[in-house]
């Protein structure tokens, strides 16, 4: 998991958020789905930062690799 990505069950229902604020990856995510631009984002959530973002997409990212079992 990304430094920046933190999960604790007592915030945000265990959701993983970026660490130190209450701004879940999945909202990150979806921003960026519907076109808000990374300087948008980083201009309306001060507390966040570009790395932050970055660690949002790797979280992302692995989250979605995952094993295709083939049949035999």
């Amino acid at each position: 998991m990304p430094p920046c990505i933190t999960i604790d069950p007592q915030v945000c229902g265990g959701r993983p958020i970026v660490a130190g604020t209450r701004m879940r990856v999945s909202d990150v995510l979806d921003a960026l789905a519907s076109g808000v631009s990374v300087e948008e984002l980083l201009a309306d959530f001060p507390t966040l930062v570009r790395e932050d973002v970055n660690a949002c997409l790797a979280y992302a990212a692995r989250a979605v690799d995952h094993m295709v079992a083939q049949p035999a």
